[in-house]
């Protein structure tokens, strides 16, 4: 019996040890976050106002992206006719052309005409516009040639700014960068990979593949198009 309880005992504290790591791992637990004025940090925005609405293009990519993490979409990557699924469905990719919607782009319609202008940068087969903008790698391309390259590394605080485009992995996930921070400084990001957290500090475990930020002025003119409901 001395015996059974031991093992019952170990089993149960194995059992909390692991519970606390994932906690701890998906950011469950309650966390304070900090600003860039709170940290000493200079904000960075693109000065440009697609929309006119007042608010800068960072402020309104975040602030949709914020939204949708709001929303708290279920994560399904089904296929939409028209390309855009409904606002409680959504994946990684569905975050940033919301966030973009926010700003009065409409990027499904920026990546389909570049597709169509630079079909041999994707290496696409057959071209769909209402899934193309939905997948990491051609949005990757994309920004590769119409936004700033900036920093992977997630010390380097200040080179991470509110409405920076972030891809991880192998070009397998992508985000927002929140205007929220840990007491370090590290970033968090605004992101759908089914978690229950949607803006979080994210940076802590996830490898970082590319860092973006968007202005409208590295486009030619008629990539320019606005979003319309």
């Amino acid at each position: 019996m001395k015996l059974i309880r031991k093992v019952l005992k170990l089993v149960v504290l194995t059992g909390l040890v692991f519970g606390l790591y994932l906690a701890d791992h998906y950011n469950l637990f309650p966390q304070r976050y900090y600003t860039n004025e709170e940290l000493g940090i200079d904000t960075i925005l693109s000065h440009h106002d697609f929309n006119e609405n007042g608010v800068d293009d960072s402020l309104d990519l975040l602030l949709g992206a914020r939204a949708d993490a709001l929303q708290h979409p279920t994560y399904d990557d089904a296929y939409y006719e028209g390309g855009f699924p409904p606002s409680d469905i959504g994946v990684c990719t569905d975050v940033i052309w919301r966030a973009f919607r926010e700003a009065g782009y409409d990027l499904r319609e920026m990546v389909d005409l570049d597709i169509r202008n630079r079909s041999d940068a994707y290496e696409i087969e057959i071209r769909d516009k209402n899934i193309d903008f939905r997948r990491v790698t051609n949005l990757r391309v994309f920004l590769d040639t119409y936004a700033y390259h900036l920093t992977t590394n997630p010390e380097y605080t200040s080179q991470w700014q509110p409405g920076d485009i972030v891809i991880f992995g192998d070009n397998t996930h992508i985000g927002i960068v929140s205007d929220r921070r840990t007491k370090d400084g590290r970033v968090y990001i605004i992101h759908n990979g089914g978690q229950p957290i949607r803006e979080e500090d994210y940076l802590k475990r996830a490898k970082v593949s590319a860092h973006y930020r968007f202005n409208a002025t590295l486009l030619p003119d008629e990539y320019l198009i606005r979003w319309s409901e």
